[in-house]
C-alpha cells in the first residue's frame, strides 16, 4: 500500500481513491453508451486551440533559442579569425592599432547583438510560455470536475428512477409484519425505510449540486482566459520578429562600417606593399654593365611612400603654360610655311636635329642611364633618349637636381610640348 504523504489523513486518502474509482466506472460506461456525457463544443474548439498555440509558441520559443546559439557560435568564430588578423599582423604594418581596434570593437558588437537577442526575443518568448502549464493543468481539472459533476447527475437520476421501485419493495414486506408484529411496530419498520430511501437521495443531489457547482466555477474561468489568451499570440509575434528585425538591421549596419573600416586597412596595406617593391627601381642599371649608376636626386614634393600625390599646380599655372605651347606651336606652324626648308637642316650625332625646335627650348641632353618614372610628372627615360630641357611655369617648384623637359622624339613626332615630365639632371649628359 502506497505511504500516505504529510498532511493527508487516511480518511482524505479513501476518498481521494473512490473519487479515481468513480470517475473510472463513468468514463467506461460513457464510452460503452451506456452514460450520456455533457458536451460543449464551443469549448472543444477552444481547447483545440489552446493546443495549437500551445505547438506553435514551443516550436518558436526552440527555433529562436537555436538562432541564438547559430549568433554566439558566429560570435566564437568571428572572434578566433580576427585574433588571428591581429596576431599575424606586423608592427610596422600600416593601420597596426587601428586592426587592434576593429578586433575589440567587433567582439564587442557580437557580445551586444547576442544579448539583446536574449532580453527582446527569447525571454519574452519563455515568460509567453510560462502561463501554458497552469492553463493546460486546469483544463484537464476542468474534464475531471466534469466526470464528476455526470457521475453525481447520473447517480442522483438513478436514486429518483429507484424511487417507486423501493416504495414497491417496501409494501411486500409490511404484509408479513402485519402478520408476525404487533401494530405499533409495523408503523416504525415503514418509517425507518421511508427515512433511509429519503438520506440516500438528499445525499444524491447534495452531492450533485457541490460537483455542478465546482465544475461551473472553473469552467467559466476558462472560458474567460482562452478567447483571451489566443488573441494575444499576434502581438506576441509582432513584438519578438520586429525586435528581431530591428536588432538585426542595427547589427548589421554596424558591422558593415567595421567592415568596410578594415577594407580600407587592407587596402592602404596592400599600396605600402606594392610601393616597396616597386622602391629598388629607384636604383636602376646603366647601359654599361660595369658602370656605376647614379642615385636620383632627392625631392623635396614627395609625401611618405604609401601615396605621393602629384605636384599641386595652380588653375593660373596651367592657363599660362596652356598659352605658350598654343604660342610656340603657332610659331613653328608659322615657320614651316614660310620657310619649308628648314625641315631638311641636317641630323647632327646621335640622332637629334636641331631644327624647327621651339622658342622656349633652353638645352638639349641625352639619357646616358635608364631612368623609371616613379610618379605620374616624371619622364621615363631610356639611355641614348634626346630630351628638350624646357624651364618651369613657377621657378619654385624646381628642386635641386631635377630638370623640366620632352623627349625630341615626342616633339618631331606631334609637334608640342604637352608630354613634357620631370627627371633627375644626373642621369643625362648636357649636349
Amino acid at each position: 500500500m502506497a505511504e500516505i504523504g504529510k498532511g493527508v489523513s487516511p480518511g482524505k486518502l479513501a476518498s481521494n481513491v473512490q473519487k479515481r474509482i468513480t470517475r473510472a466506472q463513468e468514463k467506461v460506461l460513457q464510452k460503452l453508451g451506456k452514460a450520456d456525457e455533457t458536451k460543449d463544443t464551443a469549448f472543444e474548439e477552444e481547447v483545440a486551440n489552446f493546443n495549437k498555440q500551445l505547438a506553435d509558441g514551443t516550436k518558436l520559443q526552440r527555433d529562436l533559442k537555436a538562432y541564438l546559439v547559430a549568433v554566439k557560435t558566429m560570435h566564437e568564430c568571428s572572434k578566433r579569425l580576427h585574433d588571428c588578423l591581429a596576431d599575424i599582423y606586423d608592427p610596422e604594418w600600416f593601420g597596426k592599432e587601428e586592426v587592434n581596434s576593429l578586433v575589440e570593437n567587433t567582439d564587442h558588437l557580437w557580445q551586444e547583438f547576442h544579448q539583446e537577442l536574449l532580453d527582446n526575443a527569447v525571454v519574452t518568448m519563455d515568460t509567453y510560455l510560462a502561463q501554458f502549464p497552469d492553463i493546460k493543468a486546469r483544463i484537464a481539472k476542468r474534464e475531471r470536475k466534469l466526470v464528476d459533476f455526470d457521475s453525481a447527475r447520473h447517480h442522483f437520476a438513478s436514486i429518483q428512477k429507484a424511487k417507486k421501485k423501493d416504495e414497491a419493495k417496501i409494501a411486500k414486506p409490511l404484509a408479513l409484519v402485519e402478520k408476525a408484529a404487533p401494530g405499533w411496530a409495523q408503523g416504525i419498520i415503514t418509517a425507518h425505510q421511508i427515512a433511509q430511501t429519503n438520506l440516500s437521495r438528499n445525499q444524491a443531489e447534495e452531492e450533485l449540486g457541490r460537483a455542478q457547482k465546482v465544475f461551473e466555477e472553473i469552467n467559466y474561468e476558462l472560458q474567460e482566459e482562452l478567447p483571451t489568451l489566443w488573441n494575444s499570440r499576434v502581438g506576441l509575434y509582432v513584438n519578438t520578429f520586429q525586435s528581431v528585425a530591428g536588432l538585426e538591421e542595427k547589427f548589421h549596419t554596424d558591422m558593415g562600417k567595421l567592415n568596410q573600416n578594415l577594407s580600407d586597412i587592407m587596402t592602404k596595406l596592400d599600396e605600402q606593399r606594392q610601393v616597396n617593391e616597386t622602391a629598388p627601381n629607384h636604383n636602376l642599371s646603366g647601359s654599361d654593365s660595369g658602370s656605376d649608376v647614379p642615385k636620383s636626386p632627392p625631392k623635396s614634393r614627395e609625401d611618405p611612400p604609401v601615396s605621393r600625390p602629384s605636384r599641386p599646380t595652380s588653375s593660373q599655372e596651367v592657363i599660362e603654360d596652356n598659352i605658350i605651347d598654343l604660342i610656340e606651336d603657332t610659331l613653328v606652324l608659322d615657320n614651316n610655311i614660310t620657310t619649308p626648308s628648314q625641315n631638311e637642316a641636317p641630323t647632327v650625332t646621335n640622332g637629334s636635329s636641331d631644327a624647327e625646335l621651339p622658342p622656349s627650348v633652353l638645352f638639349k641632353v641625352k639619357a646616358v642611364h635608364d631612368y623609371g618614372a616613379t610618379d605620374n610628372d616624371e619622364l621615363d627615360l631610356k639611355a641614348g633618349d634626346i630630351v628638350l630641357v624646357l624651364p618651369f611655369a613657377n621657378p619654385d617648384e624646381q628642386d635641386d637636381g631635377w630638370l623640366m623637359g620632352v623627349k625630341e622624339s615626342h616633339w618631331l613626332q606631334n609637334k608640342n610640348l604637352l608630354a613634357k615630365g620631370v627627371f633627375p639632371e644626373n642621369f643625362t649628359q648636357k649636349l
